[in-house]
């Protein structure tokens, strides 16, 4: 294969794996940011989250089930989010783009925008009441030291 195709074919193997991750042309993987970053989302699956969770936190069963739905529910909200914020900015390109800047639909946009966050913040603060009801203390300081050092992000 020649050299210089090395870092295309890295790129797209990484992004294959669908975590929001490409490769560098050293060969460093770096994150991929997106819109889910402004919401503390990222490329927030069920899957990986769940397994790491599990394994960090040394879960059982029961609370793998549990942990499931919480991250499922919360999956969904973000991805509502997403939808909201692709509305959110056509409101404000339809708003400049006539004749006349048109407030209301800016307003409108602006609007929504508030709306969205607020029900991400709603979202985010129920799953995490279930988490800590669904973790034992030890359990819940583990996750405490993980969401300090970044190792996940709500």
């Amino acid at each position: 294969m020649y050299p210089g195709m090395l870092f295309w074919w890295r790129r797209r193997r990484a992004e294959r794996c669908g975590f929001g991750q490409a490769v560098d042309a050293d060969g460093f993987t770096r994150h991929a940011g997106g819109f889910e970053d402004d919401l503390g989302g990222g490329a927030f699956g069920v899957r990986r989250p769940l397994r790491f969770l599990a394994w960090k936190l040394d879960l059982d069963e029961s609370q793998v089930a549990e942990l499931a739905k919480i991250l499922d529910e919360l999956k969904t909200e973000r991805a509502q989010a997403a939808v909201d914020q692709r509305r959110t900015l056509g409101a404000f390109a339809d708003a400049i783009a006539g004749e006349a800047f048109a407030d209301a639909r800016a307003a409108e946009g602006g609007a929504l925008r508030l709306a969205s966050a607020q029900r991400l913040k709603e979202a985010v603060v129920k799953a995490l009441g279930k988490l800590h009801a669904a973790l034992k203390p030890e359990q819940r300081q583990k996750l405490a030291t993980l969401i300090r050092t970044g190792a996940i992000v709500i």
